[in-house]
């Protein structure tokens, strides 16, 4: 009934990153940037892909400049690739606050069809044409392939007053994990997302001091923001976990958001 042994992926028991890469998207700052790192710190070679050029670049990373939602570019970073990818991390997004009717009128559709392009669709276009790529890798034990991993929001579950398009966006991401993991099940390719809570990034950072710590008091425990590398700590334990398939795990301190 039990193995013998424990499959070796790598000592923690999970998916051997040495010697193959990662592609980080929304790579440039936040959430991508410190997954971009953290992977870097493993040894994975990284290709770290956003349209903004990051303000501060690490040597370890390989960035490059594509949109998400172009197929030519996303398959022409993929070609750049020198070694068998094993991570897909797709952290590249807008949110705009938009509300359906106010003062200034009805909700434009082009900041709704943009909203969709680029979280949705941009997250669907990266992640099928890296699944092209990771079918063609050389199993690893269990016939492991790879890993992607999205981004959803707990705006998928609880959008605000103003999210309405950026919900919508993240919500399909959400409803995407399970089929897309189905699919990929054959080719050795797990499917999981996060959905983060309110992150501490210099854009929120800016916003000053009393937003942030009113934002921080609403989260019920621990009673602050979530930090970026606790998005990229998340990420590297799916890689560790390797029955973890097909899940959207919340990570925002139990928050549940209020209408605004």
């Amino acid at each position: 009934m039990y193995p013998k042994a424990v499959p070796r992926y790598c000592d923690s028991g999970g998916m051997d990153l040495s010697g193959s890469s990662a592609l980080v998207t929304g790579a440039a700052s936040g959430l991508g940037a410190a997954t971009a790192r953290a992977l870097a710190d493993r040894g994975v070679d990284v290709l770290a892909l956003d349209l903004a050029a990051p303000s501060e670049r690490d040597p370890r990373i390989h960035y490059v400049t594509a949109d998400v939602t172009d197929e030519e570019q996303v398959a022409a970073s993929l070609a750049q690739l020198a070694s068998p990818l094993r991570l897909v991390v797709n952290c590249a997004g807008i949110a705009p606050a938009v509300r359906l009717l106010s003062s200034k009128g009805v909700h434009d559709l082009a900041t709704f069809r943009r909203t969709i392009d680029v979280n949705l669709v941009g997250t669907f276009n990266v992640l099928r044409l890296a699944a092209e790529v990771m079918a063609a890798n050389d199993p690893l034990a269990d016939g492991a392939r790879g890993l992607i991993v999205n981004t959803a929001s707990v705006a998928a579950y609880e959008g605000q007053i103003g999210q309405v398009a950026y919900a919508a966006s993240k919500g399909a991401i959400v409803g995407m994990t399970l089929p897309a993991a189905r699919d990929l099940a054959r080719y050795g390719i797990r499917v999981n997302t996060i959905a983060p809570g309110i992150v501490l990034t210099p854009l929120l950072t800016a916003l000053g001091e009393q937003v942030v710590d009113s934002l921080a008091a609403s989260v019920p425990f621990p009673a602050r923001l979530a930090r970026p590398y606790e998005y990229a700590q998340l990420v590297l334990m799916l890689a560790d976990h390797d029955y973890l398939n097909g899940e959207t795990i919340r990570m925002d301190g139990a928050l549940r958001m209020a209408p605004q």
